[in-house]
C-alpha cells in the first residue's frame, strides 16, 4: 500500500478537487463582481476606518532632465508613515495623469527613480525597465512611486529578519490581526490616491497603477478593489494560482487565505473588467471628441 507523506502533494490533491464557487459562469456581470468583490474584500483583511489625517510633509524636491521629482511622506494609517516619489513631467500641465508605481521584490522604490537607496543625489543604472517613475515621465505621465510595506525603506529594521526582504513576519503578524500584508499593501494604494486628491493636481478621472511581480500583485489586487482606478497593468503576476503560487515557493505575501476556494486569478483580474456603459463612455471619448456625435463604436 503506497504511502502518502507531502502536505504538497495533499494540497495539489484538494486543488483539482476544488471548484470555485464565485468564479465566472456567465451572465450579468456587475451582479457577479459585486458578490466577487464583497468577498475578495473581506478576505483581504479588516481596514481602519475612518481614516487618519494624511499629515503630509516634503522631505526634498529637485530638478530633473524629465521634470521634477519631489519626495513626500504621509501618513496611511497611525504609526504607520509612507514615503513616495511624486514625479511630474516637464512638457505636461495640469491636470496630471498620475500612475501610481510599486516596486516588487527589491530593494525599494528608489529604483523607480534611478537613485541609490542611501544617498538619492546618486545615480544607479537599473534593469529591466524598473524606472517606473523616469518612464512615466519620458512618456508625459504623472507618477506616484510609493513604497510598499517591508521593502525598501519601509523594511524590517526593528524585529530580526529571516527572510530577506522582512516579508514573512509582516505576513504573519497580519494574519494573527485578522489581516493580510496585500490587504494593507491595497489600502496604501487607496490612500495614495486620497493624497493625489489633496494635491488639486490629478486628473482623478485617469489615476492608474503599474508595478512588476510583488507590485504587480498589488496592482492586479487594486485594480480589482479600489473604484478610483480607472487602468492597471499589472506586470510579471497574472497567471493562475493552481500554476504560480500554488506550484513552487513563493514569498508569504502573495496569498489571501481561503481565495482559492472561491475564485482564480482570472476572475481576481476580472472584478476590473469594465462594464458596456464604460467601454460607451471610453470609446466615444476617444473617437469622438468633444462636440462630435455618432454610435459606430457603441460597444
Amino acid at each position: 500500500m503506497r504511502t502518502h507523506y507531502s502536505p504538497s502533494q495533499y494540497h495539489r490533491r484538494l486543488m483539482g478537487a476544488t471548484d470555485q464557487v464565485l468564479n465566472y459562469e456567465g451572465g450579468e456581470v456587475r451582479a457577479w463582481q459585486r458578490r466577487l468583490r464583497r468577498k475578495v474584500r473581506h478576505l483581504v483583511g479588516d481596514m481602519p476606518e475612518p481614516r487618519t489625517s494624511l499629515n503630509t510633509r516634503t522631505l526634498w524636491c529637485r530638478d530633473h532632465p524629465f521634470g521634477t521629482i519631489e519626495k513626500v511622506v504621509f501618513t496611511s494609517e497611525q504609526y504607520c508613515d509612507l514615503p513616495a516619489y511624486v514625479c511630474l513631467p516637464r512638457d505636461a500641465r495640469p491636470p496630471y495623469r498620475f500612475l501610481i508605481c510599486l516596486q516588487g521584490h527589491n530593494s525599494g522604490m528608489h529604483n523607480s527613480i534611478g537613485v541609490d537607496r542611501e544617498d538619492e543625489t546618486k545615480p544607479i543604472e537599473v534593469e529591466g525597465d524598473r524606472d517606473f517613475g523616469l518612464g512615466c515621465m519620458r512618456r508625459g505621465f504623472a507618477a506616484l512611486c510609493i513604497e510598499q510595506r517591508s521593502f525598501g525603506e519601509r523594511r524590517e529594521q526593528v524585529q530580526e529578519r529571516v527572510s530577506e526582504h522582512g516579508c514573512h513576519d509582516a505576513v504573519m503578524h497580519a494574519l494573527m490581526l485578522g489581516r493580510t500584508l496585500l490587504g494593507e499593501r491595497v489600502y496604501d494604494v487607496d490612500r495614495g490616491i486620497d493624497y493625489l486628491a489633496s494635491r488639486g493636481d490629478a486628473d482623478m478621472r485617469r489615476i492608474g497603477v503599474m508595478g512588476n511581480s510583488g507590485g504587480g500583485t498589488a496592482s492586479l489586487f487594486s485594480a480589482a478593489l479600489l473604484p478610483r482606478i480607472a487602468f492597471a497593468m499589472p506586470s510579471c503576476y497574472f497567471c493562475t494560482f493552481t500554476d504560480s503560487i500554488m506550484s513552487i515557493y513563493h514569498c508569504s505575501d502573495n496569498y489571501v487565505p481561503g481565495l482559492l476556494k472561491y475564485a482564480e486569478m482570472a476572475d481576481v483580474m476580472g472584478l476590473f473588467a469594465p462594464s458596456r456603459s464604460s467601454l460607451w463612455r471610453v470609446r466615444t471619448t476617444r473617437y469622438f471628441p468633444s462636440g462630435a456625435s455618432g454610435r459606430r463604436f457603441a460597444a
